[in-house]
């Protein structure tokens, strides 16, 4: 199924939207196939390089919704920049984000550094589909220092519930409805205190 929703992409990638830009398929990064709408028909979600990937930048999730009238994929959600990681060919190992379904309707996104400098840290992004729109339901950070073992820490926010976890500990946090594209870094960051 994957394979089909891939070539799909890659096949209609011409005709796309102003709205979205034009995507070259050497930009796609990775993909991940799942029901997210809950329709039973396959649906797609992309992380696509910025135009210019000379260097490492901030990689844009594009998600695709299964038409009900006609069988194609849809476009639903243009989040440009949101996911820090190389996309270079000749990049480093341990800097390359991915994209995957996670149960039968979230997708889950993760990005990295465990390959350069002494702050070395790993995030994942939980998106679920609610009211008709894609939200972050999950946020995880975890961060190291490789040269002060008393430099770590974590953070497990769900914020569908508003459960937080600050290094293993609970802590209060609300419960919040943040649209995948009002999303950024700094939001995750200011919600586990860093």
């Amino acid at each position: 199924m994957f394979k089909f929703a891939l070539t799909a992409v890659l096949a209609l990638s011409a005709a796309f939207t102003t709205q979205a830009g034009q995507i070259d398929p050497s930009r796609i990064v990775d993909a991940a196939a799942g029901d997210w709408d809950g329709d039973g028909k396959p649906d797609l979600a992309l992380l696509v390089a910025p135009e210019d990937s000379a260097g490492d930048d901030q990689i844009g999730i594009y998600i695709y919704l299964r038409d009900n009238d006609h069988e194609l994929l849809r476009l639903s959600v243009n989040a440009p920049n949101k996911i820090w990681g190389s996309t270079a060919s000749d990049g480093l190992f341990g800097q390359e984000p991915s994209i995957k379904a996670v149960g039968t309707s979230s997708i889950a996104i993760h990005s990295q550094n465990s390959a350069i400098g002494r702050d070395r840290w790993d995030q994942t992004l939980t998106l679920a589909y609610r009211n008709k729109q894609f939200v972050v339901a999950g946020y995880t950070y975890n961060h190291y220092d490789t040269l002060d073992p008393d430099a770590a820490g974590s953070c497990d926010y769900n914020a569908l519930t508003g459960k937080l976890q600050k290094d293993g500990k609970d802590a209060k946090a609300e419960a919040r409805v943040i649209p995948i594209t009002e999303w950024n870094d700094d939001t995750g960051q200011s919600i586990c205190g860093r």
